[in-house]
């Protein structure tokens, strides 16, 4: 990748704003970034008020230092007129096959608990069979345009929403998900549009930006995500496993969800619930 050489003063300019974003989502001032580069607070003075085009390699030390995602990044480099250097290619590209490969044997592993592989905006992208058996006990999966998003599937009062227990905790802590999981801790235009589209369901709670746990329920390691299936709810909690150390944009962005029972009233009642699925599905098949 050779790198042109920016005279544009629009991509100064560009550049500028876009670095002094990252310093300012990150909290940190021009001397901060100063002293976690070695780059001095003069020339990042200079970089962010469009006087100056920083070599690549600076660029990409303060990209690093500020934590600026992948995506990001290329935009930057774009900004500063030299090619991205980070693949944007789909998650399903040939380069990204031993991912995806390792990817689908987690999921079936995890049979016969439900995992879920999801891009960044929670697009379900990779299922286990255990997945779709499990919420076709409560709708009917088959119904439902593609492609699936697991928050709207549980937001959405004509799929999981009538079945979720303890509605407006879990809704909360859903969305404050949202904002805990994002790629580099930001909220892209995207996930903004998607927090949008799930504040306008029904019975979202406004105060959701300040929810914490009630103080008076049993301590737990984590806050269960329960489903009420014929008067008794299952509770499950969630292990999130995201790429280490990716150098693509969907490797970073890619994550798998695996879903676990919180007792072992749930693993029982979970085991007899897909039972009861399997022979729901042989009888439709005859």
């Amino acid at each position: 990748m050779n790198p042109t050489h920016p005279n544009s003063k629009v991509s100064s300019s560009e550049l500028g704003d876009l670095l002094r974003y990252w310093r300012d989502v990150r909290g940190m001032s021009q001397l901060d970034l100063s002293l976690e580069t070695g780059i001095s607070q003069r020339q990042i003075s200079f970089i962010e008020s469009g006087r100056s085009v920083p070599g690549r390699n600076t660029l990409l030390t303060l990209a690093q230092t500020l934590e600026v995602p992948l995506r990001e990044r290329n935009a930057l480099l774009l900004a500063a007129g030299y090619a991205p250097l980070y693949s944007e290619a789909p998650w399903n590209a040939h380069e990204m096959q031993s991912v995806v490969r390792a990817l689908e044997r987690m999921v079936r592993q995890h049979e016969p608990y439900p995992a879920m592989v999801m891009d960044r905006h929670w697009n379900v992208l990779m299922t286990n069979d255990a997945a779709p058996r499990f919420f076709n006990h409560f709708i009917d999966m088959s119904s439902r345009q593609g492609p699936r998003n697991m928050l709207h599937l549980i937001f959405d009062p004509q799929g999981m929403r009538p079945f979720v227990a303890d509605w407006d905790n879990v809704c909360r802590s859903l969305l404050q998900r949202v904002y805990r999981e994002s790629v580099g801790h930001v909220i892209d235009d995207d996930t903004g549009r998607l927090l949008d589209e799930l504040l306008a369901y029904p019975d979202v709670p406004r105060d959701w930006k300040a929810h914490h746990a009630p103080s008076d329920t049993p301590t737990m390691p984590v806050i269960p995500l329960g489903f009420i299936s014929e008067g008794a709810v299952l509770r499950y909690f969630s292990l999130v496993t995201s790429v280490g150390t990716p150098q693509t944009v969907a490797a970073q962005e890619l994550r798998l969800e695996c879903m676990f029972p919180a007792d072992d009233a749930t693993e029982a009642r979970h085991l007899q619930l897909l039972e009861a699925e399997s022979k729901k599905r042989q009888t439709a098949g005859n």
